[in-house]
């Protein structure tokens, strides 16, 4: 009989010894994932679909689900008294608990709630993002500061895919599990164990429309890519653009590939495109866990010493030989 997520966590408890605490964090974000499975599946009859005339603190056009489920992913953890704050892609600042409950937290938590939001109205996957770090001890007021952790630091992260099945992709630091929900029941499965990504892959995903922006270590990987059978790769390559980074990541972990969004002339004031903190460290964490590597080009992505909330990086991973050698590239540079 398959394992439900909290069985699976029960287990791992008693072979690693991981923190019921800990435990109860992810079943809160395996609660909210499952509400904001419903919101998106439901937007077209609730009204939620489309855009607001807001704007995030990204400077990016909101959508009405990704306030939607913001407040979901908040509410979720709010009065638990287990997070002792948590920080969104989709806010300025970190988000207090109430005090009361402050004081009981050991963790923080950090999210994207929606991943990809501009493809709910073309019905194209979309998810959600998490990463969870220790809170600073004695710290029942947090600050910027507390999250200014290395991804290396991370104690759990994972991601929601709401596609053709909605799945938790989950790591505690001991491998990667995918988990579907069983909507039978209305609890999440074990389905996938065990996810590991090839090390060798025939497949990339990058937005190819950005060519005349790239460095030349990225268009000469491409390149070589393009050029297939007879190009210096020796074999062909097949491109996949999804434009929403929780499935591009979700079909490396299932067959391998390489997602690339490097830095390029476009972005190189902002930093990058993609935000350190709620997504390149917890997919970098997951990639890594299930034997892929992560990388600006320039350094590993986990091990960068975070200065804002907001901080974007480059980002190249996926299938560890593709992803090493692009990086070799960036050093022939």
């Amino acid at each position: 009989m398959a394992k439900t997520l909290l069985q699976f966590l029960t287990e791992e408890q008693r072979k690693s010894g991981l923190d019921n605490g800990l435990i109860q964090v992810i079943g809160d974000v395996a609660n909210a994932c499952k509400t904001i499975a419903s919101a998106v599946n439901r937007a077209a009859f609730t009204g939620s679909s489309g855009y607001l005339e807001s704007e995030n603190v990204q400077g990016e056009t909101q959508k009405k689900l990704d306030v939607i489920t913001d407040e979901i992913f908040i509410g979720s953890q709010n009065w638990t008294g287990r997070v002792v704050g948590m920080a969104s892609e989709e806010m300025d600042d970190v988000i207090p608990v109430p005090q009361d409950v402050a004081g009981k937290g050991k963790y923080l938590l950090c999210f994207d709630p929606l991943d990809g939001s501009s493809n709910v109205d073309v019905n194209i996957s979309v998810g959600t993002i998490f990463s969870v770090l220790n809170a600073p001890a004695g710290v029942t007021t947090v600050s910027a500061s507390d999250f200014m952790q290395k991804g290396v630091t991370q104690v759990a992260a994972g991601y929601a895919v709401y596609g053709s099945s909605t799945m938790l992709v989950l790591t505690t630091g001991n491998g990667v599990n995918g988990f579907t929900l069983d909507t039978n029941i209305g609890d999440f499965v074990l389905t996938h164990p065990n996810m590991t990504i090839p090390a060798d892959t025939k497949e990339f995903a990058i937005n190819a429309s950005n060519m005349r922006f790239w460095e030349a270590p990225v268009k000469r990987y491409i390149d070589e890519c393009l050029a297939g059978k007879e190009g210096p790769r020796g074999r062909d390559f097949n491109m996949r653009w999804v434009a929403s980074m929780v499935a591009e990541i979700h079909r490396i972990l299932n067959r391998g590939g390489i997602f690339m969004y490097p830095l390029d002339s476009k972005l190189k004031d902002k930093g990058g495109k993609l935000r350190l903190m709620y997504e390149a460290n917890p997919m970098s964490f997951i990639v890594e866990q299930a034997g892929g590597a992560s990388s600006t080009g320039r350094e590993r992505i986990l091990e960068i010493q975070p200065n804002g909330l907001h901080q974007r990086v480059p980002v190249i991973m996926g299938s560890k030989n593709e992803v090493e050698t692009v990086v070799s590239y960036h050093k022939d540079a």
